[in-house]
């Protein structure tokens, strides 16, 4: 049998860190480094080119097990997110989510929506220490807000139009953001 040499060494080496770092939760932290390395403010739509959303009918449930009917949020400010647990792009641009729930959630209203189930949910809040509205779908999505992919933003205004629509890691604590935010909570 023939004995590998130093390159031969190295290279497997490099392989096992790549399979470890890209297919075992041993990676998760640097695929979330990574993720906020690369997270940018999302574009905004101008009032022209908005998609307006006409389909209110969906139902949710909090974490309490209260029923939320998304045909109340009609004439509000909504930020919803769908994300994941186990999403490492949902896990990176979290903090961001949070600071500006922290800063903007008693002006706008603000939806995180997964399909995991509760206990998986709360022990992720608990351990990274958020605090944010999560609530799980209990009806079909409205095809505007649906994704196949997460994460998945939007920004609704109160008029019904999607000025935000972003799959994908971004900056939602950015100046941008919290411009549209404070424009959108200040029209009436």
């Amino acid at each position: 049998m023939k004995k590998l040499d130093r390159k031969q060494i190295s290279n497997l080496l490099f392989l096992v860190v790549m399979g470890v770092l890209l297919f075992t939760p041993l990676g998760t932290p640097v695929k979330v480094f990574i993720h906020r390395l690369i997270a940018f403010s999302p574009s905004v739509e101008s009032v022209e080119e908005t998609e307006r959303l006409s389909d209110y009918e969906w139902i949710l449930e909090d974490m309490s097990g209260q029923r939320a009917y998304f045909g109340d949020m009609k004439g509000q400010v909504v930020v919803i997110n769908f994300w994941a647990t186990w999403c490492p792009p949902c896990i990176a641009e979290m903090p961001s989510l949070q600071e500006l729930y922290t800063e903007y959630g008693d002006r706008a209203t603000f939806m995180f929506v997964s399909q995991e189930d509760k206990a998986t949910i709360k022990k992720f809040l608990v351990k990274r220490g958020f605090d944010l509205p999560v609530y799980n779908p209990l009806s079909k999505i409205p095809e505007k807000l649906y994704s196949q992919s997460v994460p998945a933003t939007y920004i609704i205004d109160r008029d019904g139009g999607i000025r935000v629509s972003k799959v994908g890691v971004a900056d939602w604590n950015s100046d941008t953001v919290r411009s549209l935010l404070d424009d959108l909570i200040n029209a009436r």
